[in-house]
């Protein structure tokens, strides 16, 4: 199964978003890894289901097993750190930005993945949730680590892309539903 199954469940009117996911699975200012793993970390943080299928197919193409979990992983454990810490971000009170946030975040010191991919894939997920404080502290690694603009705006216009095919995908299937 292919990207191309995916661009099949997207109606004329998207077209932009089928063209996109084209353009992207060609992308290569990412290395493979880095790229289907922004792929399948954003799926996985979406998780509409024939969007995760599609993806999970193509990435299990081209990633390890170790990959494929840590790109899950990404998705997981971002899922819960951007809520936490957007709602930090959001209230007034800033007495929450000073407790500690006894969360259990083990998977960012030991992702099973090259540092710099897991935090791409963070950072990918980190945008589809909408945190601005995940963003920034997942982007200053990547810089750290030398990573060019270009690579962040590229894991950053995957997230963006399957973000929109899997909101059409999903209120396509409850139109044919």
């Amino acid at each position: 199964m292919s990207i191309d199954a995916l661009r099949d469940l997207i109606p004329a009117y998207a077209k932009d978003i089928s063209l996109n996911l084209g353009s992207l699975a060609s992308e290569t200012v990412l290395n493979e890894q880095q790229k289907w793993g922004c792929f399948l970390a954003s799926a996985h943080a979406i998780g509409v289901a024939p969007v995760v299928k599609v993806i999970e197919a193509q990435a299990a193409t081209v990633l390890s097993s170790e990959a494929m979990n840590a790109a899950k992983s990404a998705a997981a454990i971002m899922g819960m750190n951007n809520v936490y810490y957007r709602a930090l971000h959001l209230m007034k009170n800033q007495e929450y930005t000073t407790i500690p946030a006894r969360l259990r975040m083990n998977v960012l010191a030991n992702p099973g993945v090259e540092k710099v991919d897991f935090e791409l894939w963070a950072t990918a997920v980190s945008a589809i949730n909408g945190c601005g404080g995940c963003l920034d502290a997942h982007e200053g690694v990547l810089r750290k680590h030398g990573v060019p603009a270009t690579q962040v705006q590229a894991a950053l216009r995957i997230g963006a892309v399957v973000h929109a095919a899997s909101r059409i995908v999903a209120s396509e299937t409850v139109l044919a539903g």
